[in-house]
């Protein structure tokens, strides 16, 4: 008895961008982060007055113009760079900015779709579809996608994975 070959998957970018409002949403984490990070050491200079020591100010300093610069100069390079595909054998995911991973998912290893809607996302209309598979590098994740896409590609997924044999392990 002669056993099928593994299907072969092309390694080529996948096809599509997220939703160019996800720059605003990466734009608007930094600057929660920046609050998180600056808000504690502005309180402590306050409370200190003139007995605040002066490398507090400078780290202050540093810390918003360092947050700010993140902020002003990665989302766009973000959305440049993150891409999602699915097709009717895998999901393909490229993302990140420093540390690239391009991530391909055979649909046959789909065990569940969820998709995910945080604050920020909410407001921005947005959201993330995670993908976990049976895979020890965990779930494939696609962020910053429209929400109403979000809740066609997981019905398109869970539709798909159900209709493609295998056991997803």
């Amino acid at each position: 008895m002669a056993t099928a070959a593994p299907l072969a998957l092309p390694l080529r970018p996948p096809a599509h961008q997220v939703s160019p409002r996800a720059v605003r949403w990466w734009q608007l984490r930094a600057a929660v982060t920046l609050v998180v990070l600056v808000v504690p050491q502005v309180v402590v200079l306050v409370v200190m007055g003139a007995g605040a020591p002066g490398w507090l100010t400078w780290t202050a300093t540093a810390t918003a113009v360092v947050t700010l610069g993140y902020a002003i100069l990665v989302p766009p390079l973000l959305y440049r760079i993150h891409r999602w595909e699915v097709t009717p054998e895998a999901v393909y995911t490229l993302s990140g900015w420093l540390v690239r991973e391009w991530r391909i998912a055979p649909i046959s290893r789909v065990q569940t779709v969820d998709t995910e809607h945080g604050p920020l996302q909410q407001l921005l209309k947005l959201a993330t579809v995670t993908v976990t598979t049976a895979s020890a590098r965990g779930p494939v994740k696609i962020s910053g996608l429209e929400a109403h896409a979000a809740a066609e590609l997981a019905r398109t997924l869970t539709e798909t994975t159900q209709a493609t044999p295998g056991d997803a392990t």
